[in-house]
């Protein structure tokens, strides 16, 4: 399943539309040790259009990684973000080891301020590159912005550059 990957994954709503979007949500399961989608995640993500491709990968392979997060971490007691959000963060608190991959801002400030490791979407497909998943990350870079991510042009200039490439 993964590749030599060793993280263990814990992925929120924007990851999974983007990643789809971009063609890449297929390799996710590859990219990490262990994936996992918490349930709320798939609530946020259906309230999107019925043909949306992170939707459809939820329906469908992506069902393998759904998991319950019965009880919020108690360091989410006054969070106003989303409930996925809330969800990835709760596991990655109450599962020590985990990696968030957030893409919210205010997600990824709560999540490192209680020492949760974070990733986003762009480190996502540049680890697709690493692990020779995809021959070169620029053109899955693009069609994420291309897919309504709010990523700067500076932050994928310096993804590519990450990923090895110009």
């Amino acid at each position: 399943m993964n590749s030599g990957a060793t993280e263990r994954w814990v992925v929120n709503a924007s990851p999974v539309i983007l990643l789809a979007k971009a063609g890449v949500i297929h390799l996710l399961p590859g990219l990490c040790a262990q994936l996992v989608v918490p349930t709320g995640v798939v609530a946020e993500v259906a309230q999107g259009r019925q043909a949306d491709a992170g939707r459809t990968w939820l329906e469908n392979a992506g069902r393998a990684f759904l998991r319950n997060v019965p009880v919020l971490h108690s360091a989410l007691a006054d969070w106003n973000g989303g409930a996925g959000e809330a969800e990835v963060i709760s596991w990655a608190l109450q599962n020590p080891g985990f990696v968030a991959v957030l893409d919210d801002r205010a997600a990824r400030s709560l999540a490192t301020r209680h020492g949760v490791p974070v990733i986003g979407s762009l480190r996502v497909i540049v680890r697709a590159k690493e692990l020779g998943f995809i021959p070169t990350a620029r053109p899955a870079l693009e069609k994420l912005r291309g897919a309504g991510g709010y990523v700067s042009d500076s932050l994928i200039e310096r993804a590519i550059a990450l990923a090895g490439e110009s």
